[in-house]
Order: structure tokens, then sequence, then C-alpha cells
């Protein structure tokens, strides 16, 4: 079990909350859906921060052997689910954005980009993210945020209700899984992160 871990009211989600949260998820979709879990991973920000930003061949390519192959060494992942951050090398970045990205075709791989707060600077870095992956952008729609510090509930959030629909059968063939009515629940995400019981809600 991971420790508990606080979240203040107005708070920013940094890497250790979705890191957390995302670990909760991958345990629970192993237990509930193991087929599921088998063909697809939970990039932690770190690993997402490196792969946008490294200029090392070499790196780059073990980055990706180690998030998309199994035990064994086959590549098995058909789903990544990718935070992104807009900071730089030296820089802190502003603001977290998603890609879910589908990889059943490895001719036609797709990262579907869910931004609660819309720029042209975060569609950059989540394009630069993308190339990384081989994979082609599109945007995907997902309920805007109303203040400055929701971002990152917002992608926990997005993520999770996606791997329930993903559960459902649901996929992105004919067109990406909008999010237009996801409400962002800060207080089941601050259960959660301290270990305490709570009804997860989701919307569609």
């Amino acid at each position: 079990m991971q420790p508990p871990l606080a979240l203040r009211r107005t708070e920013w989600l940094g890497d250790e909350h979705i890191t957390a949260d995302y670990t909760l998820l991958e345990r629970e979709l192993q237990r509930d859906n193991p087929d599921l879990a088998a063909r697809t991973r939970f990039l932690r920000p770190a690993p997402a921060h490196l792969l946008r930003l490294t200029d090392d061949p070499s790196v780059l390519q073990e980055t990706l052997q180690v998030i998309v192959n199994d035990a064994h060494g086959n590549d098995t992942a058909n789903f990544l689910f990718v935070p992104v951050n807009n900071g730089g090398a030296s820089s802190d970045g502003t603001h977290w954005s998603l890609l879910l990205v589908d990889r059943r075709e490895p001719e036609g791989i797709v990262a579907y980009h869910y931004d609660s707060f819309r720029k042209p600077s975060h569609g950059a870095a989540a394009r630069q993210l993308a190339v990384r992956l081989g994979a082609r952008l599109e945007t995907a729609r997902i309920t805007q945020q109303r203040n400055h510090y929701e971002c990152g509930v917002f992608v926990v959030d997005a993520t999770r209700t996606l791997v329930g629909r993903l559960a459902e059968g649901q996929r992105p063939d004919d067109q990406p899984l909008h999010l237009d009515n996801l409400v962002a629940d800060r207080r089941a995400l601050r259960d959660r992160l301290s270990g305490r019981p709570h009804s997860q809600r989701r919307t569609r």
C-alpha cells in the first residue's frame, strides 16, 4: 500500500499526485479487468516528460521499450495514458493535459488529446509527445475548466472515465471518445489519495 498523500483544496497537482492515482487505478484495473490491464499502460509524469524532452535516440528507444513491452519483452500495449506537462527542461510547467494513445494499428497510431484549457502552447507539448510516440495527433473534446488549478484533476478523472469506457468495450474507432460532460471531482481524488473510501462518479 502506498502512503496517504495530502491534496489541499486549490492545490495544483504535482507529479506525485498523478503518479499516486495512476498507481491506484493500475491496481484496480489489474483486479477488475486483467485482460485490459495487460494491454494498457499508465505513464507516470517523469517518463512522459523525459520522452518529450530527450534528444538522445538511445534514451528514447529504451524508454519506449520499457513502457510498451511486457515482462517477456513483447510489445503488448494497445492503449497508453500519457499525462502531458508544458514545462521545459529547466522550467516548471503550468498546465496538465492528457493523451490517450491508441496503438492497436501499428501503422496508424493515434494520440487523442484531451485539454481542459486549450491554448496553442498546450497543443505544442502534446504534438511533441505524439511525435515521439509515432502517433498522429487528434483533438478530443473535454469539459473546459472554470478555474486555474483543476487541470491535473481533469487529467486523472478523464483517465478513469476513459478506462471505464474501454472496459465497457467502447473504442475510438470512428471518432474519439469525447468527454463533453466530464466533472472533475477533487473531493473523490482527495479521498483516494488519503485512503478514504469514496464512490467514484463517472460521467460521459
